[in-house]
Parts: structure tokens; C-alpha cells; sequence
């Protein structure tokens, strides 16, 4: 394993505990907002400290993005390493005692992903990657699934948005992903979405909306697992915009061809951070 990976190897572990010890007092614990339909806890928080402490102790001139603490370190042209940061993907289901929500933390060099680590401390399950060096899980190497056909897919969603009007026209989205294709899931992590589908477990996902720590670390794993990623025209914008579309190759085209006639519905701006 790559040394880098290694660090952030142990910072997912140690957020994980962090969470797991959490959630054994869920009542206790107070929930905090910062949107109608985003929540945040004093975990969220104490994860993500831990997750710094551990890589500004090994890589102190490393720019840092995170999901609530914002930006720290070198930035613009200074920095050449950048780790991504989502502590607690999925928090809204983790208040709930629903068991799908994962740490996520990504090292980009030169704004290309090198490393990728997804946790789920629930299940133990580790997701790695690194550029060129393939996808694992707790060790044993994951390929996307060899679906071929649209209709036989499993296929997960993922959007975010604070617009009323959007999330219904989502909502519609949704549906019409459902008639064309074996079933869709929308757990409510866009991390575990993509790690899933790079373990085959989906075979393909989308989503609008989205952060680049909802991004980052997941989209290498799907890459180094044999997939494809792209925006809703297939171009490689989706990073800037948060409008996503991955899936096993043979699937790649139908799902773009689903989602065109869908494409004016859809926010065109990049997502803001």
C-alpha cells in the first residue's frame, strides 16, 4: 500500500471509531443544521478533527479541504497536494440509526486524485485505491459489475438541493430511472454509492448537486475498478459542477442516452463549496 494511503488508512479508522462509539447514544446526541435538509453533530466535527490531526501530523505542508471546516494550509498554485475531506457521508442517516453512511478522505495531486480511502465503520468494510494501482476492499481487489443492459441494472441516486421545485423535478427523475432499469436505491450517501459500484454491488449511479468531497475519493475507486465517470454529456466536468453519471462501461451510454431529454431540467452551475 502506498505510504500516503497508509496515513489516510489510519485517519479513516480513527474517525470511524469516533462514529461508532456515537452511535451507541444516538438520543443524546445534538443535531445541528446548516440547511432545511442538512444536518451536522458534534461528530461530523470531531471526525473530521481527527482526520486532520493524523494528516497535518505526517504531511504538515499539505493543503486540506473539508466538508465543515472548510479550507486550511497552502492554497492556489502553493499547493500541490490536496486532501479531500467528508468525515460523516450521510449524516442524516446516522442520526436516524440507518446504517449506510461512510468516511470518505482523497489525496489530489496537482488537482489530479491519486489515493482514495472510503470507510464503513458500520460494516468494517474498507474501500482503496490508488491511480494505477487498482481497487480493494479490506484487501481483495473489486471490479465493477459486467451488466450490459440498462434494464437489468441496479442503479443508485444521489441529489442535493435546498429548492423545493428541484427536488420534486428530481423526484420525477427518479422515477423515470426506475421504469428503465431493474431498480434504483437512493441511500443517502454518494460516497457509499460509488464505492458500491465499484464493488459491484450497483451497476450504475448518478447525482446532481453534489460536493467535491461526495466526489473525490469515491470516483478514483470506480475508475481503478474498471469504470467510467463523466458529467450528464459524458465530458469530464462533473468535479466543478457536482453533476454526475458512473456506472460498469457497457452501461455508460444508455445511461447518458436516459438522462439527455433530462439535461435542461437539470442546475448547470457548478455546485458551491
Amino acid at each position: 500500500m502506498h505510504p500516503m494511503l497508509n496515513i489516510a488508512v489510519k485517519a479513516a479508522r480513527r474517525a470511524g471509531n469516533i462514529i461508532n462509539r456515537a452511535s451507541l447514544d444516538l438520543e443524546r446526541l445534538p443535531v445541528g443544521r446548516k440547511g432545511p435538509r442538512d444536518l451536522v453533530t458534534e461528530v461530523d466535527r470531531a471526525a473530521e478533527s481527527a482526520i486532520i490531526e493524523i494528516l497535518q501530523a505526517s504531511f504538515p505542508d499539505h493543503a486540506i479541504l473539508a466538508e465543515e471546516s472548510g479550507a486550511h494550509g497552502p492554497t492556489g498554485k502553493q499547493a500541490e497536494f490536496q486532501w479531500i475531506i467528508d468525515p460523516l457521508d450521510g449524516t442524516t442517516n446516522f442520526v436516524h440509526g440507518f446504517p449506510d453512511y461512510a468516511v470518505s478522505i482523497a489525496l489530489a495531486q496537482r488537482g489530479v486524485i491519486t489515493q482514495a480511502v472510503v470507510y464503513d465503520p458500520t460494516r468494517n468494510e474498507l474501500f482503496t485505491a490508488t491511480r494505477g494501482g487498482g481497487a480493494f476492499l479490506n484487501d481483495r481487489r473489486i471490479r465493477v459489475s459486467s451488466r450490459r443492459r440498462l434494464e437489468e441494472a441496479l442503479v443508485g441516486a444521489s441529489f442535493r438541493s435546498t429548492d423545493d421545485a428541484e427536488l420534486v423535478r428530481w423526484a420525477r427523475i427518479f422515477s423515470e430511472m426506475s421504469v428503465a432499469c431493474a431498480g434504483t436505491r437512493r441511500i443517502g450517501s454518494a460516497v457509499l454509492d460509488l464505492a458500491w459500484l465499484a464493488a459491484g454491488r450497483l451497476d450504475a449511479c448518478y447525482g446532481a448537486g453534489l460536493k467535491p468531497w461526495d466526489l473525490a475519493a469515491g470516483s478514483l475507486l470506480v475508475l481503478e475498478a474498471g469504470g467510467l465517470v463523466g458529467d450528464f454529456e459524458g465530458e469530464q466536468t462533473w468535479y466543478e459542477h457536482g453533476n454526475l453519471v458512473a456506472s460498469a462501461p457497457k452501461l455508460f451510454p444508455p445511461m447518458l442516452s436516459l438522462l439527455e431529454p433530462m439535461r435542461k431540467r437539470l442546475p448547470s452551475t457548478p455546485a458551491p463549496l
